[in-house]
């Protein structure tokens, strides 16, 4: 079964020349952490919310050349953001995008979706090794629908050229 969503389907192509080989993988991560998401928070209200969390949570790696993205890839959601007129979500999705990597709990503010995006974050990138109680069946029916295609081999790749390129700071995206 085919599945698409018009946000990322409409933001992914602007980031194609930047990400180069690697936007196919990390077009499907961003489907991952999407459908997690709604797997999560079976109510939908923030679709579109989680969608263009999805897109922007890791884009800086390839905006800004940097394995410290989370600063670069919120500035990239604020300005999608400005230019569609969605400025009132800024704060929201710069907090979702900023503690997708938290190893605890999220508490603070917009509480429920940034901790929906941070457990939908972890589940994909731990392989569903993670998965808070979320169905494993449906986790695996959208990894097969949308393949790793070597992203997470990508992620151990950048992890080790940045502990080399600092090693007093080899993991700045984790967060308490």
């Amino acid at each position: 079964m085919e599945y698409s969503n018009k946000i990322i389907e409409d933001i992914m192509p602007k980031f194609r020349s930047a990400m180069g080989a690697d936007h196919d993988k990390y077009k499907n991560h961003v489907y991952r952490v999407f459908l997690n998401c709604l797997l999560i928070d079976s109510e939908k209200n923030n679709e579109e919310k989680y969608a263009i969390a999805s897109v922007f949570h890791d884009i800086g790696i390839w905006t800004d050349h940097t394995f410290d993205y989370l600063d670069p890839s919120i500035e990239q959601a604020k300005i999608y953001l400005t230019e569609t007129n969605k400025t009132g979500w800024i704060d929201e999705i710069s907090i979702m995008i900023y503690w997708h990597h938290k190893m605890s709990k999220y508490q603070g503010p917009h509480e429920v979706i940034v901790e929906n995006f941070r457990k939908a974050d972890w589940i994909d990138v731990s392989l569903s090794l993670l998965t808070f109680k979320v169905d494993k069946k449906k986790i695996n029916e959208n990894r097969r629908r949308f393949p790793n295609s070597g992203f997470h081999m990508f992620l151990i790749k950048e992890t080790i050229k940045n502990l080399f390129k600092h090693p007093l700071n080899p993991l700045p995206i984790f967060k308490k």
